[in-house]
């Protein structure tokens, strides 16, 4: 089996690594994970109940980590027993990068000024997360196939992530995205309409009109 995928995080790029490394969180995020352990150096056991279709186990095994490149990503192997069920071996790789601030730079084509002070005042919140596996099966569980067996990795994966994001927000909040962007258009849309005025000669008849007074 092989699977891959990418997730934007509403953490930071720092803040997700940590959660990544802490077998608390990873043990409350793993559907049907009963024990996530550390045992030795990088090294962790693990026992979680499966069930792909009609066939359900607990399976216990260990989890070693390798490549650690902090906060950037790691990559990891795992191996584990499930009885007359089968057997599931594989690894997997992690990375992580914070998102890049695409609006900042729109922005700061248009008005230079504008984007550097809301760059300073909302930095880029959020990171990208991608990941891949190959695994191996064997016993009962190979016998579903491959279409099912797929299925229930995608379906495994796919809750994973929505533990992890709830995890998250529980602990840091919900993310500040979206509001900055949000905050950021008025000031956008006010900087193109001011030079759009003063190129159609609107702010010159203005600024003469005010000073006519003033005299």
């Amino acid at each position: 089996m092989e699977m891959l995928g990418n997730r934007q995080l509403g953490v930071t790029q720092q803040q997700a690594w940590e959660a990544l490394n802490d077998p608390e969180t990873l043990k409350k995020c793993i559907p049907g994970c009963d024990k996530f352990e550390l045992t030795g150096e990088n090294t962790y056991s693990v026992a979680l109940a499966v069930k792909i279709g009609p066939v359900s186990a607990k399976f216990s095994g260990k989890v070693v980590l390798s490549d650690i490149v902090a906060p950037n990503g790691y990559k990891l192997s795992f191996e584990g027993q499930g009885g007359v069920a089968g057997f599931a071996k594989g690894a997997s790789s992690v990375t992580l990068k914070p998102l890049a601030a695409s609006s900042t730079e729109a922005t700061e084509s248009t008005d230079a000024a504008v984007a550097h002070e809301a760059e300073a005042a909302s930095p880029p919140a959020g990171c990208e997360l991608d990941y891949t596996v190959q695994a191996q099966v064997g016993g009962k569980i190979a016998q579903l196939g491959q279409r099912l067996i797929d299925g229930a990795a995608k379906s495994t994966a796919d809750d994973f992530f929505k533990r992890f994001e709830a995890e998250m927000q529980s602990r840091y909040g919900p993310p500040p995205a979206p509001a900055a962007e949000a905050g950021e258009a008025p000031a956008e849309k006010a900087g193109m309409m001011s030079g759009l005025m003063k190129k159609m000669g609107l702010g010159k008849k203005d600024d003469a009109a005010t000073g006519g007074d003033a005299s």
